[in-house]
């Protein structure tokens, strides 16, 4: 039998770390060691997160990084943004592969870190050593990392919705146009006043209206894929859902630009991608994803007036695994070459 791979998660008694533990503890190939937080330390994990219940022997216990990383493979951070920066510098002298959730080491330029995440980057000498984890843009190089920081769920979403377009050229200098439906379970385990449930239920409202922390990240991926110049105009609502993100990218294009040429762009990008999918006779659903790690895209075309032609871009996605733990795991497939789609192929409930 081939030797399997040893992880541990920190930051383990959140929604992120209790979807990574329960996609590695079905993984074929890699073995959950420890889950480090500072949180119901001694507990089992079973006893946090209710559907983890008799699945492992596991507690939560509170260690250091190194002590955390010892004997490890992998570590995947599931840790809130700044606090994560504070602990990577000892998993890297551990020497131990380490995929991140969190926005830390998702920007390049340390400016812009600060001014959307509020503080001071303590360890700016690290930014640019993480490959950003869209394995759809990035896979080559996720594959030889050794740090990968994952996407946020509202980036990687929004990404995939306009990742052909970039890719086409059609977003050079374009302002794009962006709203953003997300789910309560994006907001943490930790209840405020604005994602209580009474609050929220049967209830729709605008947040951080365009200056959402993602932005910076959009704008880079896109640049990446080849669009100069361009802006994200974004607005995210907060939604009556437990899981799930629907974004709609609205951008105008030359009038050419028609159904069947659209159609061939998202096929070339996504034919190939084992989460990436294109429904033929709708349009997508979060309902179609959510519990999985697929995303749906589409996309509807306007009438053509003075030359040009509105196109919406639509992307549905679970923010908890395609925009967080699952997209993690599936980065640290990559990184270990095992089998990109272990552990990952479940398809979600319906209704």
């Amino acid at each position: 039998m081939a030797k399997r791979f040893k992880a541990a998660i920190i930051g383990g008694s959140g929604y992120g770390g209790a979807e990574m533990a329960r996609r590695l503890l079905m993984h074929p190939d890699v073995e959950l060691v420890r889950v480090a937080s500072i949180d119901h330390v001694g507990e089992p994990l079973g006893a946090v997160h209710p559907n983890l219940e008799g699945a492992t022997d596991l507690v939560f216990e509170d260690l250091s990084p190194a002590d955390a990383a010892k004997g490890c493979d992998v570590v995947l951070l599931a840790l809130p943004h700044k606090v994560t920066a504070a602990k990577v510098p000892e998993l890297i002298a551990a020497g131990v592969k380490i995929v991140d959730m969190s926005g830390d080491f998702r920007l390049r330029d340390a400016a812009l870190y600060e001014k959307h995440y509020g503080a001071k980057h303590p360890h700016p000498e690290l930014l640019g050593t993480f490959v950003y984890g869209l394995p759809e843009l990035n896979r080559a190089e996720i594959k030889k990392a050794k740090y990968v920081a994952s996407p946020g769920c509202f980036a990687t979403t929004i990404e995939l919705a306009l990742l052909p377009l970039a890719r086409a050229g059609l977003l050079d200098g374009v302002v794009v146009h962006v709203q953003g439906i997300t789910g309560s379970s994006g907001s943490g385990i930790a209840p405020q006043a604005g994602t209580h449930h009474p609050s929220r239920a049967g209830n729709l409202k605008t947040y951080k209206p365009l200056e959402h922390q993602h932005v910076p990240e959009i704008v880079q991926t896109l640049a990446d894929a080849g669009a100069k110049g361009s802006e994200i105009r974004f607005v995210p609502v907060s939604a009556p859902l437990t899981r799930g993100i629907f974004a709609t990218c609205f951008v105008e294009l030359p009038e050419s630009i028609d159904k069947a040429k659209l159609a061939a762009m998202f096929d070339e990008s996504y034919a190939r991608e084992p989460f990436c999918r294109r429904p033929k006779a709708r349009l997508p659903e979060v309902v179609a994803v959510a519990g999985s790690n697929y995303v749906e895209v589409g996309f509807a075309v306007g009438p053509a007036a003075n030359g040009k032609r509105t196109v919406t871009c639509f992307s549905a996605s679970d923010n908890l695994i395609k925009g967080g733990a699952g997209q993690a795991i599936q980065n640290m497939n990559l990184v270990l070459g095992v089998d990109e789609k272990a552990s990952l192929e479940d398809v979600g409930n319906w209704p």
